[in-house]
């Protein structure tokens, strides 16, 4: 059993040693345990105190390109050397690098592809009850788009099986954390939530500059994830809702005749037939958004055979 730890970082010199230092030497289970930094334009010594610490495995971005990339380049590194888990942490110290093994647990034994670690929002000191509010609202929402029932779905520290990772596809640009739970949970991918602690603040997010600016593209990133899997449903129930709008006026039409209330009413005659335009539209996107649905699926299990080549994974290890 290969395990990869892997750290994004950009400009954590000052945090990144208590990360490292931290990390277990051994665990039970697991034969290699390797560190991987990755390195996302840092401008100060991240990788010089990186290096000075014993890691050896490095992925560099020239400039900034994102947790979202970091983390894809990262798993592309991990696999490529053959890691059969991938553990994926902070770089500001945010988590207890100490409880990897129990996360690690679950995923060793076979009972998930994923484990998240659950940060236990509610009891973290320096989160306002306005975020932690939104940080369960936000939960609720992915486990709604995802059928899984987590309750902390924005944590990073998470492990993941090489057939999860070989089966998931990072497309957005903000962060994995929602996307990823969206598609396992879609994928039928077991997810389990191993509760943890956290350590104290040591810096402000760089992920983003706002409350505001994380809702909007966390909310983004949920919708887009969502219709990638239930395009049909969407639209079918958006077909419905203008279908049955629609017949109010027409039903307001004929009742004003009935009662010969004068005028000739065309107004609810316009309205109607709008709305059922609408609805008819909505219904041809549905059968348009499903069928761009089933080539997309065929296009991922193309994409699965290919990864599987490329990183030595036949379906006996499965």
């Amino acid at each position: 059993m290969k395990v990869f730890v892997q750290v994004p970082c950009l400009n954590e010199e000052t945090t990144l040693p208590a990360v490292l230092e931290s990390i277990p030497k051994s665990i039970p289970g697991v034969d290699e345990l390797h560190v991987l930094v990755i390195d996302d334009g840092s401008t100060d010594r991240t990788v010089e105190v990186a290096r000075a610490h014993g890691v050896t495995h490095f992925v560099h971005h020239v400039r900034n390109q994102g947790l979202a990339r970091s983390f894809r380049d990262g798993v592309h590194y991990a696999l490529s050397q053959g890691a059969d888990i991938v553990v994926n942490t902070d770089g500001d110290n945010q988590y207890p690098q100490s409880m990897i093994p129990e996360l690690l647990a679950p995923v060793i034994a076979g009972e998930a592809d994923i484990a998240i670690g659950d940060r236990q929002t509610h009891l973290i000191e320096h989160f306002s009850p306005f975020k932690k509010r939104m940080q369960k609202f936000g939960s609720q929402v992915v486990n709604v788009a995802a059928e899984t029932n987590l309750p902390d779905a924005a944590s990073g520290f998470r492990a993941y099986s090489r057939e999860a990772l070989i089966k998931l596809n990072v497309v957005t640009q903000f962060s994995y954390c929602m996307e990823t739970i969206i598609q396992a949970g879609n994928k039928r991918m077991k997810i389990a939530s191993v509760p943890v602690t956290t350590n104290a603040k040591t810096r402000e997010s760089r992920l983003f500059g706002s409350m505001g600016e994380h809702m909007l593209q966390s909310g983004k990133a949920i919708v887009r994830s969502y219709f990638m899997f239930k395009p049909l449903a969407f639209f079918i129930w958006l077909g419905v809702f203008f279908g049955v709008v629609g017949l109010i006026p027409f039903v307001r039409y004929a009742i004003l005749i009935a009662a010969n209330s004068g005028g000739n009413h065309l107004q609810s005659l316009i309205i109607g037939i709008f709305l059922l335009v609408a609805a008819v539209l909505s219904f041809a996107l549905a059968v348009i958004a499903d069928l761009l649905r089933t080539n997309r699926i065929l296009q991922e299990e193309t994409l699965e055979r290919l990864k599987e080549i490329q990183y030595g994974f036949t379906r006996a290890d499965r």
